[in-house]
């Protein structure tokens, strides 16, 4: 339980960082993009190792034992993110994707079906969270 307190701060640490030395001195727009992508790169980077280390301690497990094993903790907690973050981003889009739509149909009626294409296609980042939870839970 120690090592993924500690694990988890040191990657807020990383990922936060950056811009505290971005907020210390000069602030141009140039120094923001590299600010920008040092942050983008140390957090993917971190969440490939994570993704490594979390797989090589799966198939240590499954090795270990043959019998299923029940979700834990963390995979209750990584699903909830994923079903919560994702209907969070569907909201968001939803409502400025069918603001704008509105608007379009109310200067051009034709247009209905595009507008609704993008409308739904905003919709799908919820349904993709609903699988990537299930995934965890059942796999």
């Amino acid at each position: 339980m120690l090592l993924i307190i500690l694990v988890l701060t040191v990657l807020i640490l990383i990922v936060v960082s950056p811009f505290f030395f971005f907020l210390r001195g000069e602030k141009t727009m140039k120094r923001f993009r590299k600010t920008l992508i040092l942050n983008v790169s140390l957090f993917f980077g971190v969440m490939i190792l994570m993704l490594v280390f979390i797989l090589t301690r799966r198939t240590e497990a499954a090795e270990l034992s043959a019998a299923a094993v029940s979700p834990g903790g963390m995979q209750y907690i990584a699903a909830a993110l994923a079903v919560g973050l994702g209907s969070i981003g569907c909201g968001i889009a939803v409502a400025s994707s069918a603001s704008a739509a509105i608007g379009a149909i109310s200067e051009n009626e034709g247009i209905f079906g595009k507008t609704l294409v993008y409308v739904g296609l905003s919709e799908g980042v919820a349904i993709y969270g609903l699988l990537i939870a299930l995934m965890i839970l059942f796999m």
